[in-house]
């Protein structure tokens, strides 16, 4: 599928180092190891997206059915190159990505966001408002379950039934 001059597919295990570099440019997106990505890349290829401007990945979006809850798609993170911000793009590879055979049978999309990060939580809202879609948010995890790591909470947000 296609956004402006972006070509959304699956990712290849050869994207992984600038899928980790994208990542690095998009701030507050925690930023896990080159090896993680190629991993997505690789074993999570059906259930991932990656945006593409001729050779140079320009966004990314990872995800995964929750194990022992196939109804339940978990977007891990979005990324969006800076230029293209604010341009639709991370719902668009949520749109591409909810097309595929991988994902027949999903109902429910579900995502933590941090409070601080406001354009990502609404990411999630104009995807569920544009599709009229149910919305709810939940406490997951609580700062001080990260020790000393001085990492934010992270609130789950459920969109769905997609169905409905």
């Amino acid at each position: 599928m296609e956004n402006g001059t972006l070509t959304f597919s699956p990712p290849e295990l050869t994207d992984g180092k600038a899928v980790h570099d994208l990542i690095a440019n998009c701030p507050p997106l925690d930023l896990n190891t080159t090896y993680n990505y190629f991993l997505l890349c690789s074993h999570f290829a059906e259930t991932c997206v990656v945006g593409r401007r001729g050779d140079r990945i320009l966004s990314f979006l990872s995800a995964y059915r929750i194990p022992g809850a196939p109804e339940r798609l978990f977007i891990w993170q979005a990324a969006v190159d800076s230029q293209l911000r604010g341009q639709g793009v991370a719902g668009s590879m949520l749109a591409e990505l909810l097309e595929r055979p991988a994902c027949a049978g999903v109902r429910y999309i579900e995502t933590t966001v941090s409070p601080s990060n406001r354009a990502s939580r609404r990411v999630f809202e104009r995807f569920a408002e544009e599709r009229r879609l149910g919305f709810a948010d939940e406490e997951f995890l609580t700062a001080s379950m990260f020790g000393d790591e001085q990492h934010e909470a992270e609130i789950l947000y459920r969109i769905g039934p997609l169905d409905a």
